[in-house]
């Protein structure tokens, strides 16, 4: 009987350590990986591009840019954005391994207002009901007396447990 449920346990963790292993060996197939630094920056402003695991020269283009190219294996190269480029506006730029696979990141150019200007919130002017002004309103006198009649009562009760003689004492 052990036997049989030490046979299906390892059946079972083999099952899913199996079904593990093909996509983590599909992700590690690609290995090209990409960046551009920083995200954002102003009109005339430096950027860094990198690019790694191309076993070739990748090509790097975008609309606010002139085409840059980074050497094999991987490496950085910088770009000067066009001073023409639209304040507020996103570019994509596209990382290119020759003979592989492409890439595409986002670069915003920085100033301006952005494409869709966000709503300013509307103050009523209506303060918050707190403090003495809203805990006075509404006195229920008979709630009050009823609280008071209770709490006096459970300490005249405590006062009397606490006081009271056991017998045990001759008197």
């Amino acid at each position: 009987m052990r036997a049989i449920r030490t046979a299906s346990a390892a059946a079972l963790c083999l099952t899913a350590l199996s079904l593990t292993a093909v996509p983590a060996a599909a992700g590690d197939s690609d290995t090209f990986r990409v960046g551009v630094t920083p995200t954002t920056v102003a009109a005339g402003g430096q950027i860094t591009l990198t690019s790694h695991g191309c076993e070739r020269r990748t090509e790097v283009t975008a609309g606010i840019f002139d085409t840059v190219s980074i050497g094999k294996g991987g490496g950085s190269a910088s770009a000067t954005v066009d001073w023409d480029a639209k304040p507020g506006a996103v570019y994509p730029v596209t990382f290119s391994c020759k003979r592989g696979p492409t890439r595409t990141i986002h670069l915003t150019v920085a100033g301006g207002r952005p494409v869709e200007p966000t709503p300013e919130p509307i103050h009523h002017g209506h303060g918050v009901r707190a403090g003495v002004g809203g805990s006075l309103g509404g006195l229920d006198m008979k709630a009050i007396g009823l609280g008071s009649v209770l709490i006096l009562g459970s300490l005249a009760t405590a006062y009397h447990l606490a006081r009271r003689r056991t017998g045990d004492d001759g008197a």
